[in-house]
Order: C-alpha cells, then sequence, then structure tokens
C-alpha cells in the first residue's frame, strides 16, 4: 500500500487533500448567485520535444490563426471570450514568437505571463536571465508593469519551484521564492503538480506562503487566503483543483489535476470535479476560483484543443455555468485571476469583473 503511494508520490499530498476535503464539508456554501472565475493556463512551450526555429514558428501560427475561430462563439457573464495565459519560457524567446502571440493579446484574447526551465542556477545568474527575458517582452508591450518594474506571474519549469527536487537538479535556487517576489513576481501559478515529487502538501489552496522563505520547498508552510489578510511583502500561490478521480473504465482511480491533454479534455465531470473543491478566499465562498492547465504549443496538443477538446469545454462553462441565477461565468487571465483574489482579501465583494485590474494593471500590449 505504501509503495503504490509512494509511486505515484500519493504521500505528499494525499493528507493535506484529506484535510482540505474535511475543512471543505465544514465550509458553508454560498447561498444565492456564485461567480466562478476560470483562467487557462498553458506551459507554453513552441520548442518542445527538441523543435527547430521553424517548427516552433509554424506552432505559434496555429495557434495565432486558430484560436479565435474556435473561441470567438463562447462569451462569459462580462462578453469577454475565453482567456488564454500563454505562460512563456524564458530560454525559448524569439521575437517573432512573441510578435505573434501579441496578435491574440492585443486582439483580447489573453496575456503573456513567465515560465522558465533552468538547472544548476545560481541567485545571480537566474535574475540575469529574467531580467533579459523582461527587456525582451518590454519590446513587444508585454508583461504588466508599475513605476516600469515589472510585474508578473511565474510557472517554474519541470515544476521545481525553489529547488524542490530531492536529487536537487532542474533548479538549483534555494531562496527562488524571495528572487521572484524582489524581481515583481506578483503569484506562482505552478501548482498542482502531482505526480511529481514537487507536489506540495497544500491541495486547493490560495494562500501565503510562511516561515523562511530562502529555505528549499518554501512554498510547503503558509496560511490560507482570507478577507482582511492581504501582503505585499511576498508572492501569492494560486493552486488548481486536485484530487482523485474515481472511473468505472480503464483505472478506478486517476490523479485530477487540472491538466488538459489532448487525450482528457474539460469533460462535465471534470469541470464538476473542479468546481467542486471549492477553492476560494476565505470569507468570500461566492467567488469560486478554478486554474487549469495546458502544454498547448506541441502539435498534438495543439491538434486536439484547437480542434474540438476547447470548445467542449466552453460549451459546459458557458451552459452549465452562467444561467445568471446559480452562476456567472468570468474568464480571466491569470493576472486577472490574482487580482480579483487581492480584491477579495482586501474586502471587496459584490461583482468580481470590476475587480480585473485592481492592483496590477494591464500589460501595454492589451491596451
Amino acid at each position: 500500500m505504501l509503495s503504490g503511494l509512494r509511486a505515484k508520490n500519493l504521500d505528499r499530498w494525499v493528507g493535506g487533500w484529506a484535510r482540505h476535503l474535511a475543512r471543505n464539508v465544514r465550509t458553508p456554501r454560498a447561498r444565492g448567485l456564485r461567480h466562478l472565475l476560470f483562467a487557462f493556463c498553458d506551459h507554453y512551450e513552441p520548442l518542445w520535444g527538441g523543435a527547430d526555429e521553424a517548427s516552433g514558428d509554424e506552432r505559434v501560427r496555429v495557434w495565432e490563426e486558430r484560436y479565435p475561430k474556435v473561441v470567438d462563439r463562447f462569451v462569459d457573464a462580462d462578453g469577454r471570450r475565453p482567456q488564454h495565459s500563454f505562460f512563456f519560457p524564458c530560454e525559448q524567446y524569439h521575437p517573432r514568437y512573441l510578435d505573434r502571440l501579441g496578435t491574440l493579446v492585443r486582439g483580447g484574447y489573453g496575456e503573456i505571463e513567465v515560465h522558465l526551465h533552468h538547472d544548476g542556477d545560481t541567485r545571480d545568474s537566474l535574475r540575469e536571465s529574467l531580467d533579459t527575458f523582461f527587456a525582451q517582452c518590454a519590446q513587444h508591450g508585454h508583461l504588466a508593469r508599475v513605476g516600469g518594474r515589472p510585474r508578473y506571474g511565474f510557472i517554474h519549469g519541470n515544476w521545481c519551484l525553489a529547488n524542490s527536487r530531492r536529487d536537487r537538479r532542474l533548479c538549483g535556487v534555494d531562496d527562488e521564492m524571495q528572487l521572484l517576489f524582489e524581481t515583481g513576481c506578483y503569484a506562482d501559478f505552478t501548482f498542482p503538480s502531482a505526480p511529481d515529487e514537487t507536489q506540495p502538501n497544500i491541495v486547493n489552496q490560495i494562500y501565503w506562503p510562511e516561515g523562511d522563505l530562502t529555505r528549499p520547498r518554501a512554498y510547503e508552510r503558509g496560511a490560507r487566503a482570507r478577507v482582511g489578510d492581504f501582503r505585499r511583502d511576498r508572492i501569492l500561490m494560486i493552486e488548481g483543483p486536485l484530487s482523485l478521480r474515481f472511473r468505472r473504465h480503464k483505472l478506478p482511480v486517476q490523479i485530477e489535476n487540472a491538466a488538459i491533454t489532448a487525450d482528457d479534455v474539460g469533460t462535465p465531470a471534470r469541470v464538476r470535479a473542479w468546481v467542486g473543491q471549492n477553492i476560494h478566499v476565505e470569507g468570500r465562498p461566492e467567488w469560486i476560483f478554478v486554474k487549469v492547465h495546458t502544454h498547448g504549443a506541441p502539435d498534438k496538443q495543439a491538434a486536439g484543443l484547437l480542434g474540438g477538446g476547447m470548445a467542449a469545454l466552453h460549451e459546459e462553462l458557458t451552459t452549465r455555468y452562467n444561467d445568471g441565477a446559480r452562476w456567472k461565468l468570468h474568464y480571466v487571465t491569470a493576472r486577472e485571476l490574482y487580482n480579483v483574489a487581492a480584491a477579495a482579501m482586501q474586502g471587496a465583494a459584490g461583482d468580481p469583473n470590476r475587480f480585473r485590474d485592481h492592483v496590477v494593471p494591464r500589460p501595454a500590449a492589451r491596451g
């Protein structure tokens, strides 16, 4: 039994999930209208699999041309189309890639954020990599800025935030979370990473990391986000839904980690599972946060997502979760998701659409 748990690293997080379930049962559900904040975060890697520059350009072109055609018929309660947050890998920068994605950003389809795969870095080399990418993004109008300083959301490549693997590979910087904050990061969107060993024992939460933030895996201790406790001295951890999925066919139990793939799209059952995790800022239970993720650039993934998979997901969201009586749907970028969470912690209530730009402003490319 224990070996089976460890094989999928369930021992890392299933206890946290059990505590989440117990808390979820005790948490009163909001009465009346609820708001679903839905964010689609893409670990967007044009050069995935060792692709050459031309192949990467073709992958980005496919998204530039096909994404609007797939999503234009879907709108949320605010008249907004589905939003796609492209977490672009710093190490794969090419000006043409960000120009093409800029067409989508200017068209109102999403925004660019920061993704990074790195290994054996030091604090200084990591800062240099980030600063270089910030300057490159500025040429295209990507990333929000406050007083000339970049503000950005972050996803760690290979899930290895804060040097969190046992073998200490695929990062190298113990105090990465502190450095991210110093360079303008407002929130981390890496998790869930299950079944990877980097998955924290805090599950299905928006939370503030606590304790020594210079240590490896500094995200393992934290305080749940709640109304009246907004902090400006650290990054916010924003997790997507994580649970176990029980099925009649194939494997009877699977990990539901909100990963959208060509073979496992957003079915009605999966959407129910995500919403059912009831991720919210404590004290604002009527605002439910769902963050899903994908690796959308590889050819197979793009074909599935830009074929029928993404349309089926948005069909479910716009019909079942946007009736105006029980639910209002709000498509948000990663930045907007953070802003709404920040507004909730600062005591805001009512319609979250008013708080999309509450703390971190729009990037220049968004207009």
